[in-house]
């Protein structure tokens, strides 16, 4: 059974009711960021229950030593982990001399939590009886400012209702934490120093090995009726790491009192000084106060969702899950800041460690693009140019390669391969592919070809090397081989001639070598530049097409398919749906070996390859292998849904997209693998905006031109998006039997639409 406590609503994600059971899969959910930091929905005051606390910083890790059983030559060194940082939410609260918990409580009635996506805030509400029998009702909210990115702030009320009370605040900073997943239960934090004047207070303290400094700062204010009741704290308790404040107030039967919080981090990375920044950071906030900085709020999501919302009639639940996907990608990833990227968990937990998977070019920069300036895509593919020379590091010292072949790491925060897998670190070696290809689709998006002279061109000769080096020549076939890898389907290691992995070597081999020739011919300085840099001959390019020319991929004559892997169809072939329910999730019910031996795939692998290739093969090709494949999948990636959900679209399968779909958006929600309690899915989330976008809309790209083949699910009445194309946005509203066009721009464009080109004039309604 999936979870579905979450109430269906369009605008915001909302539980009832208060079950001790359901807490960290809460936190996950409830989590939110502001591209610079990030927090799982942890209670603000103290809670004795079950309970994931994580509070994280962009761009700040630590590497943790690998730890495994049997130490294998060119195995990282460490695990980056992303770090849970400082705690600056806390606040713990006594009421008549009672520690209040709501684990500890006789009654909790009224708990209702909502993450309100449209305005970007984080509210809970519930009445509680304590032990001593006080009765309270408490309203919180907190968000992370978009626009004062180093802050955030929290208002908890406290109204008591059946008696006076004496209450008492008690907010902290607190760099004593440590991570779930630590390999060595090592402490990530020194403390540095400790400081407080007034209501504000900082602990400053430095990451181990990297060196981050981090200042966490409070600054409190205490209300009583509606009005600042200017109180400094009566106590201040501190250690090297901690301090906290102690405010009471005596509050009246149904009067309310509350605190105010301001909190946040200034980091190392944008500051010589942190303790001076987070001072300026304060006095900003706190002239600005709570309601101008939730109007603030208000105001920068208005406009992120004026360009990336989606809209869905007719379908609350579909329209949930897109929403609340839209809404973590802008949270974990503003575009701001070249240095960072997109986690896989984002700011809502710890699980896979390193900041950037090949999912950021696979699936997240085709959101960016669409929905952003191009420049933030641009910043994306900066990011891996950045890490070209760590690349090459990697292929030469783990793998023997030479002469600046590059493997791009699988998991990373700084460019060094930092994931200790044998089997994914250095088996899947796809994701070199995923990096050239998010160039190609960045220039057949933008039409901004200045990307690929200045940068690319270098990452794209790195990376074909590598193939020509990774490819071995076969007698036997009297072919090029890849052998000994790991395609998207985890649930298959050390195969040889996975197809997608082939097809995606020769594809890059071959795009290198024309970009070689259009930049010789167009950019004849940066061509010279780079030749002259990189040390690469003619000669030496003929040696690569020789691989790609005559690459072997796997075929089967029988059912005129490509084949996953060599040896594909040894398998015993029992389709998923044979398969007993009370043995999913395979990967949590089967041992490794059981898994290997079985047919089941992870997620699209074969697939993959046809949709990013999709006009290299017929429509009748692509129906063949999904109708061979799909039987066999189990759906166990989050980036599985998404893939399946546009090519069964292309394919008329509205049943099957639909499903994809809604699986897709609502991984999480639904909570469709049983692991949400270890955070988000953040990465596959742009796969649900694709499924959309270039699923049900049909839109594509081809020869500058926006294509659309609209479709719709019959549960809909009708959805609408909007992309920014080339500096002009075009709104896209598809019902059941009519398609219409907006442009916002100051030039017509043409569009194809099934196939007929249509004119769309700027702010001029085209019905199709």
């Amino acid at each position: 059974m999936n979870q579905d406590y979450i109430k269906a609503d369009n605008w915001s994600i909302i539980e009832e009711g208060f079950d001790a059971e359901r807490v960290k899969s809460s936190e996950s959910l409830f989590s939110i960021g502001n591209g610079a930091m990030g927090q799982r929905a942890n209670f603000e005051e103290h809670y004795t229950g079950e309970t994931f606390q994580g509070s994280y910083i962009a761009g700040v890790y630590y590497p943790d030593k690998t730890k495994v059983g049997w130490w294998k030559n060119g195995y990282p060194e460490y695990f980056a982990k992303v770090l849970n940082a400082p705690n600056w939410i806390g606040i713990d609260i006594e009421i008549n001399g009672e520690a209040f918990d709501l684990h500890a409580c006789t009654q909790v009635s009224h708990f209702r939590r909502e993450l309100n996506m449209k305005e970007g805030w984080y509210h809970r509400s519930f009445e509680a009886t304590l032990k001593n029998g006080t009765q309270i009702r408490a309203d919180i909210r907190r968000f992370l400012c978009m626009d004062l990115d180093e802050s955030g702030i929290i208002r908890y009320e406290i109204t008591p209702i059946n008696k006076d009370a004496t209450i008492a605040y008690k907010p902290y900073v607190d760099a004593g934490v440590s991570n779930e997943d630590a390999n060595w239960e090592e402490k990530f934090w020194e403390p540095l120093e400790v400081k407080h004047s007034q209501n504000s207070a900082f602990v400053t303290a430095r990451t181990f090995k990297t060196h981050f400094i981090a200042t966490t700062f409070m600054h409190n204010t205490i209300w009583l009726n509606g009005q600042n009741a200017t109180l400094n704290p009566e106590n201040v308790e501190s250690n090297n790491e901690k301090i906290q404040f102690t405010y009471s107030v005596n509050v009246a039967q149904n009067t309310t009192s509350s605190i105010e919080k301001i909190g946040g981090y200034t980091v190392s990375m944008n500051h010589e000084n942190t303790l001076a920044a987070a001072e300026k950071v304060i006095a900003t906030a706190s002239q600005l106060g709570y309601e101008k900085l939730l109007e603030q709020q208000k105001n920068a999501w208005a406009k992120i969702w004026e360009m990336s919302d989606i809209t869905i009639e007719g379908d609350v639940k579909a329209q949930q899950g897109i929403r609340f996907n839209i809404f973590q990608l802008n949270q974990t990833y503003s575009g701001k800041d070249s240095r960072l990227n997109i986690g896989p968990k984002g700011f809502t937990g710890e699980k896979y460690g390193g900041s950037t998977y090949w999912d950021t070019e696979a699936y997240c920069i085709p959101f960016y693009m669409a929905t952003k300036d191009q420049q933030v895509a641009r910043n994306l593919l900066t990011y891996r140019y950045n890490q070209l020379d760590k690349a090459i590091e990697n292929a030469q010292n783990n793998l023997g390669f030479k002469n600046g072949a590059a493997l791009y790491p699988m998991v990373t925060m700084n460019g060094e391969e930092c994931h200790n897998e044998w089997e994914i670190t250095h088996e899947e070696i796809h994701r070199n592919g995923a990096i050239a290809f998010a160039i190609y689709n960045y220039h057949r998006y933008t039409g901004d070809y200045s990307y690929i002279p200045e940068k690319g061109l270098e990452v794209l000769i790195g990376i074909a090397r590598f193939w020509h080096q990774r490819a071995s020549f076969s007698k036997q076939k009297n072919q090029y081989v890849i052998l000994g890898v790991t395609g998207p389907n985890e649930y298959e290691n050390n195969v040889n001639n996975n197809w997608y992995t082939n097809y995606i070597a020769k594809w890059c081999i071959d795009y290198a070598a024309e970009q070689i020739q259009k930049v010789a011919a167009e950019y004849a300085a940066d061509h010279k530049r780079i030749i002259e840099k990189v040390k690469l001959s003619d000669a030496e390019i003929a040696e690569w097409k020789k691989v790609s020319g005559n690459m072997y991929f796997p075929y089967s004559q029988e059912l005129g398919i490509y084949l996953q892997q060599d040896g594909f169809l040894d398998k015993d072939l029992v389709p998923v749906k044979d398969l007993d329910k009370s043995q999913r999730p395979i990967n949590q019910k089967w041992s490794w070996d059981r898994v290997l031996r079985s047919p089941y795939i992870k997620q699209a692998d074969t697939l993959q390859g046809f949709y990013f290739f999709e006009d290299h093969f017929t429509k009748e090709q692509l129906e063949k292998h999904f109708d061979f494949y799909e039987p066999f999948t189990v759906h166990e990636s989050s980036l599985s849904p998404c893939v399946h959900s546009i090519q069964a679209a292309v394919l008329d399968k509205m049943d099957m997209a639909y499903t994809f779909y809604l699986r897709t958006s609502r991984l999480d929600l639904d909570d469709y693998n049983k692991e949400v309690e270890e955070g988000c899915h953040i990465t596959s989330m742009a796969g649900t905006w694709m499924s959309i976008v270039e699923g049900f809309g049909g839109m594509r790209i081809k020869n500058d031109t926006l294509h659309f083949t609209p479709r719709i699910p019959k549960q809909w009445d009708g959805y609408s998006f909007k992309i920014n194309f080339r500096h002009q946005i075009l709104k896209v509203s598809v019902h059941q039997n009519e398609t219409k066009f907006v442009l916002e721009g100051d030039h017509e464009i043409k569009v194809v639409v099934n196939g007929k080109e249509v004119l769309v004039e700027p702010n001029n309604l085209v019905t199709v």
